[in-house]
């Protein structure tokens, strides 16, 4: 007696960045990236006394990075996973 066996081709849903947008872990990283950028923005504007002046464009890029690094770092440090 002869098995026959069909083929089973499995189809992963969407795309790739579809699929990682919808994990809860994904979107709470981008969520607290923003909060960290808008953060690090209003915290130069008022600390460095800028209030009255004229920003460059590289020192904005530079203050959004260092507030999106932190948002990134507080989601995916090692405790705040529990692994510390």
């Amino acid at each position: 007696m002869k098995m026959e066996f069909k083929k089973l081709e499995i189809k992963q849903e969407g795309s790739w960045l579809k699929r990682k947008l919808a994990l809860p872990h994904t979107r709470k990283t981008l969520i607290y990236m923003l909060i960290g950028a808008i953060g690090a923005l209003i915290y130069y504007y008022f600390a460095e006394d800028k209030a009255f002046t004229e920003f460059t464009f590289g020192e904005i890029i530079k203050t959004m990075a260092f507030g999106v690094f932190l948002g990134f770092f507080v989601t995916n440090s090692p405790c705040a996973r529990g692994r510390c």
